[in-house]
Formats: structure tokens, sequence, C-alpha cells
């Protein structure tokens, strides 16, 4: 847990620049052996990290946190999952553009990252034959423009902010004339894996400042995984953010050998809310491809979450524990001996907004789609005559971003 005499956040050197490395040869503290083993699986999940990000690793444990999130396993490699778990290309209506939500585009709008977490979900858009991604963003910039429904944009990929700070403000200052979006969103992790991105550049400080407006703001979608990601120079960075008026929240997803402790979660929810930046989704993990070392069962995931959620203060207590499901955002809401139970936050068709099911409890599932329903009319409860109020005013919270 912190500590009242941990060091305060000052004297970071701001003009940095992180060394980054694409192969697992340049990891000198993985035993040969083991390295050529590893070698195996980033030739189908690809590898990339930096020496600020490795830095953060204590090599003498072999289960460290950092180490499980950005060092290839060979477990990868067993046959597990889809590539497309949630189905992203049934709701992909233009290259590169995602439209699942009434309020919410996605706009695919980069295919790298700062570095690769072996969990990723959508770790397909980083293969050779993938062209799901487009740099070219004209095309969702019409189809945004054409839909006055459309409130928030959520730019993602891939890292946005590896992005070039003028193809970035050319993205800004296109959906500032769309009258129609008031929300920008930026979905990334660059903040744990290189703060420096945001620290050295003051041109995309300005660019934060003159298109985050008052009643139009631009949120950071942050990515903090572990509360060793808060390192003295990633809490400045989130801190420049802020001065720069953008809000700054955090979303990931529940990770074996990660954050799979109720410690650590507390623990990473009061040091992000501490930092401004306060826990928005705890996500379970999909059943994505190559992430069977890293899944956790929805069982086990609601009790390590409600523990998580028992102290702190509300701003360290505010995350939903969820699951990005082809049918929508479904919120976990509660296990007993029997049953588990959820609902629809967000839905992909209109009929299932806000409906409640009941599962019957397996230990073992780790996705809706493993669970069987009380019987074959679960019930569904009508969703609340209140939701009709977001409808009306474009959605009246931040509650339909996507994974």
């Amino acid at each position: 847990m912190a500590h009242a005499d941990e060091p305060k956040v000052s004297g970071v050197d701001r003009s940095r620049r992180v060394k980054y490395i694409r192969s697992i040869d340049q990891v000198t503290n993985i035993p040969e052996s083991e390295r050529e083993k590893l070698k195996k699986v980033s030739e189908r999940y690809v590898f990339r990290a930096n020496d600020y990000y490795l830095g953060l690793i204590n090599w003498n444990d072999p289960n460290d946190p950092i180490k499980q999130l950005i060092i290839p396993r060979q477990e990868e490699l067993n046959d597990w999952g889809q590539l497309d778990a949630s189905k992203e290309s049934q709701v992909t209506v233009a290259r590169g553009v995602q439209h699942k939500y009434p309020h919410t585009v996605l706009l695919l709008c980069n295919e790298v990252c700062g570095a690769y977490c072996r969990y990723c979900f959508r770790k397909r858009l980083f293969m050779d034959e993938n062209d799901e991604v487009t740099l070219d963003v004209s095309e969702g910039l019409k189809y945004i423009a054409e839909d006055p429904a459309v409130t928030n944009v959520l730019l993602t990929g891939g890292d946005p902010l590896l992005m070039s700070t003028r193809r970035l403000v050319e993205i800004f200052d296109a959906l500032r004339k769309i009258p129609h979006v008031r929300i920008i969103r930026i979905g990334s992790k660059m903040p744990a894996f290189d703060p420096w991105r945001i620290l050295r550049d003051e041109a995309l400080q300005e660019a934060f400042r003159k298109y985050s407006q008052p009643d139009r703001r631009i949120y950071l979608m942050a990515h903090f995984d572990h509360p060793r990601e808060l390192t003295e120079e990633a809490v400045t960075g989130l801190d420049c953010f802020i001065k720069s008026g953008v809000i700054c929240v955090n979303q990931c997803p529940m990770i074996a050998g990660i954050n799979d402790d109720p410690g650590v979660l507390t623990e990473l929810w009061q040091r992000l809310a501490w930092a401004g930046c306060p826990p928005y989704y705890l996500f379970q993990g999909r059943p994505t491809a190559g992430n069977e070392p890293y899944a956790v069962p929805i069982v086990r995931g609601w009790n390590i979450f409600r523990q998580a959620n028992l102290t702190g203060s509300g701003l360290a207590r505010r995350p939903r524990y969820v699951m990005s499901h082809e049918t929508g955002k479904i919120e976990i809401l509660a296990v007993d001996e029997e049953h588990i139970y959820l609902r629809y936050h967000r839905a992909k068709e209109e009929s299932d907004r806000g409906r409640f099911m009941i599962y019957k409890r397996d230990d073992e599932a780790g996705w809706m789609d493993e669970l069987e329903p009380v019987n074959e009319d679960s019930p569904r409860f009508a969703p609340s005559p209140l939701l009709a109020l977001d409808e009306a005013f474009g959605g009246l919270e931040v509650g339909d971003a996507p994974d």
C-alpha cells in the first residue's frame, strides 16, 4: 500500500525520450534459453516495450506483475479463445470505424501501441494480415458528421498518442467543427508506458487546452493496471494532462497474475483517485486468443472486485465491473450461492437496454456465453423509464465508452 512518506511528485526530467525495444533478444534480463522459446510467442503475438517500462520490473521475482504484463509467456500459444471475441467486426461500419452504441463512435486511427500488453483484446490489429485500422479518418469523420445522435467519439486503435501531434490536432479540429460531437475520448496506455509523451510536448499540451473546452471536453481514458505503474513520472504526466484541461479516468481489465487481488486493486484505485484519475471501469477479461494465462473466472473476479470496493473514499470506489460482450456492455451486479446477476449497462439492441438477467452460478465460467440461464425464460425485466432521459439528452454519462 502507499505510505505517507512516499516521495512527492517533483523533479521529473521532462525532456527524456524512451528507447523502444522490439525484439525479445534485446531483453538481456531473460536467460538466453528462455528467450529462444519466447521468440516463438512473439512471432505470433508481437512484442514491443521500452527501457523505462522494462525498468519497472523486479527481475528477481518470477511472478513480478509488470513482467507478467509485458513479457511473453509460452502459454499464449495454447489453443484458446478467439481473436475477435466481442465480434467488433459486426459493428464496423467502415474501415477503422465502429458504431455499437447510439451516441458513441470509435475511430481506430492508429495500429501501434507504446508497448503491447500480453492480454490485449485487440491483438489481431497488430498482425500483418489485418487491415481494420486506417490512418485516414476522413470517412469516419464524414460518417460522424452525418449522424446527429453521435455525441462521443473515441480515438483508439492502437494508441492514438503515438500519432504525431500534428495529426492529432487535425483530428481534434475536424471533430470540433461537428456541432453535435460534445466529447472526444482518447483511449491510451501511454501515460503508463511513456509519461514523457505529454511532459515534453508543449504543442500537445496547447492542443488540449484549445480543444478541451468548458462544455466540450477531451477525456483521457487512461489504462493503469497495477499501482507500480503509478511512478512519480506517471503521476506528473497525469497532472500535465489535467492542467492542460483534459478530464482523466482509468479503465483496466482484471488480469490473472497482475491485479487479481483485492489489495492491489484497492491501492490502484485509491492512488488513481488521489492523482485526479479516478477508476471508471474494471473489465472482465475477454476470451481472446492467446489470453488463457491471464483469464479470471467471473465468480472469482466478482469476489475480488467486491472486496476491493469495501474501503477507500467514494471517488476510489466508482468503477463498474463489466464485460464488453458482442451484445453490449454487461455489468456484473452480484453473485450468491446459486446465481450470477447481470444487467445491460449499454446494449447494442435497444430492446436490451437496462435488461436484468439471472444465470446459474458457474465458478469456472469466464464469459456470459458460458453461463446457463436459470430457465429458458430467464427473468429479463423491462428497462427503467428513466432511460428515456438518457436518450433525450444524448447520453447523460460517460458510460457508453467501449472497451
